[in-house]
């Protein structure tokens, strides 16, 4: 059976109540290396379930010819699709956008960089329908990479624990199997500041997780600075304790204050001031100075969430739809929201 008549088989399914669909959505940024052999293993792994899927890659604003070749290859497969974005949303909306354009009964998350190979969709078919769940993710037992690395994603993942009330499973990855009720409230949350990890969690519904055994490259998008922003976002989109942690902060100043002028008081009293000393004022100034700018840095994040989310922009923008079943199919910016 060509691709053509594999597409046509999937479209009349989905539209004559036939078997489910499988989507498998990926995103494209600096993927041109590996793009092609990601295609090639999803179409083998996904023809081993059902021969009615499609698969949904989302260029978001890939600077490499990854756009190029994902269309090339849209062209001669029509069960592949290209979204391409008019720009680089990041890579949470793009998954999000990705989900937005997949029509499948069951939607196969993951990244298209081959560090966990699309093979693993077998497994994870076998678990969902062994487990009667509506979500089967992936995580890593063990974590990968640098010392560096390890340790600050452990540290990051123990702030989670900590500071977010919805539990976020310690070294989730993006894989991941899900059913379309999932997916459809999934795609209820329309916030402009994205943390899809803290999304996946508070939607609910029944996860259970698969230990997966992930290859890392030596370059990687996501460097330090870039995963602090995600810490941060993801901290201050889901909680509220550093702003009760500031108030409590207060308090303590307040009270060590109190005692400090009680002390120096009663030195007065009984004891004459004692040699005065620019080191004590200096430390002082310095550090309530710096608690105080740290915390209206901290309330000027959170007021800064409030202004981008009253704008109401769109969620992300498409600039075109790349198939062999639809060329140059324009999509509106509304629709790309």
């Amino acid at each position: 059976m060509n691709a053509d008549e594999a597409m046509r088989q999937t479209k009349m399914a989905m539209t004559a109540g036939g078997p489910p669909v499988l989507s498998i959505v990926t995103t494209l940024y600096n993927s041109e290396k590996s793009v092609e052999t990601f295609c090639r293993e999803a179409i083998a792994a996904a023809e081993r379930i059902t021969p009615h899927f499609e698969i949904v890659m989302v260029d978001d604003g890939s600077p490499d010819r990854s756009l190029a070749l994902a269309c090339d290859l849209a062209a001669k497969d029509a069960r592949i699709k290209v979204v391409e974005l008019s720009r680089n949303f990041g890579h949470h909306k793009a998954l999000m956008t990705g989900l937005m354009h997949a029509t499948g009964d069951y939607c196969f998350l993951i990244d298209s960089d081959l560090e966990e190979r699309p093979a693993l969709l077998g497994q994870f078919w076998d678990k969902l329908k062994s487990s009667d769940v509506d979500v089967v993710y992936g995580y890593q037992a063990t974590r990968v990479g640098s010392f560096f690395r390890r340790l600050s994603g452990d540290v990051a993942f123990w702030l989670f624990d900590h500071l977010i009330s919805p539990k976020i499973p310690a070294n989730h990855i993006t894989v991941r199997l899900m059913r379309r009720p999932y997916v459809d409230s999934l795609l209820l949350h329309k916030e402009q500041q994205t943390v899809i990890g803290g999304l996946w969690v508070i939607t609910g519904y029944r996860q259970v997780g698969m230990p997966v055994d992930k290859v890392m490259r030596d370059e990687t998008t996501y460097s330090f600075l870039r995963r602090w922003h995600v810490l941060i976002d993801s901290i201050t989109s889901f909680s509220e304790k550093p702003l009760v942690a500031i108030f409590y902060l207060g308090l303590g100043i307040s009270a060590l204050s109190g005692v400090c002028a009680a002390g120096l008081l009663l030195r007065w009293l009984f004891g004459g001031v004692g040699v005065p000393g620019w080191l004590s004022v200096m430390i002082s100034v310095w550090l309530l100075g710096g608690i105080a700018i740290f915390c209206m840095g901290l309330i000027g994040i959170y007021l800064s969430k409030i202004f981008i989310e009253t704008k109401n922009r769109p969620y992300t923008i498409v600039r075109d739809v790349h198939s062999s079943a639809a060329h140059s199919n324009k999509i509106s910016q509304g629709d790309g929201a």
